[in-house]
């Protein structure tokens, strides 16, 4: 059987865009605040769904990105995002002031490659796939948030056609009357 390949969407309209319903809080792009911003925003997740820390990684990693690549660490540009989480569910937009990840067609294409490698456990081959860079990033960078964040949010990674706002969804189950994670 054939795992399918997840993508970033790049997407307007797409349902987890709408913001009707859902927390708000802006920030100013402050890259040594990012912790207390992330704190601020997972403190009204359910425990339940909090996962041992991921979902606190996955909105901290694109807070992050927001901050640094969006608004290229400017404090007088602020980051917005919008939240909402339920004992079934986790939704969050992020947007910067930034120009866009203009790179979205190329990541995918990388990414695709990449886990090609993995699941034919061509490891010699995923060697040229550790890292995605651009010629904008720096010796910390690597693509790494948004290879965890496509897999982590199962309701997808969807970017508005300006590429500098990011929306991504959870549903968590529920079996036998407890909380099933993926």
């Amino acid at each position: 059987m054939s795992e399918q390949i997840k993508t970033i969407i790049i997407n307007d309209n797409h349902p987890l865009m709408n913001r009707e319903g859902m927390f708000y809080k802006d920030f100013p792009s402050d890259y040594r605040q990012i912790r207390y911003f992330t704190l601020l925003i997972v403190q009204k997740a359910p425990p339940k769904i909090k996962e041992i820390n991921l979902l606190e990684q996955q909105i901290s990693e694109m807070i992050k990105n927001a901050v640094k690549h969006g608004n290229k660490c400017d404090t007088g540009k602020k980051i917005k995002v919008w939240y909402f989480f339920s004992q079934e569910e986790a939704k969050i937009i992020v947007e910067d002031e930034g120009p866009g990840f203009s790179a979205i067609k190329q990541w995918n294409k990388f990414n695709k490659e990449r886990q090609a490698c993995l699941m034919a456990n061509d490891f010699e081959g995923l060697a040229d796939y550790v890292a995605y860079t651009t010629d904008e990033s720096d010796e910390n960078d690597g693509g790494n948030a948004l290879f965890a964040a496509v897999e982590y949010w199962n309701e997808g990674v969807i970017f508005t056609s300006k590429a500098n706002c990011v929306a991504m969804g959870k549903k968590f189950e529920r079996k036998n009357n407890s909380l099933e994670l993926d």
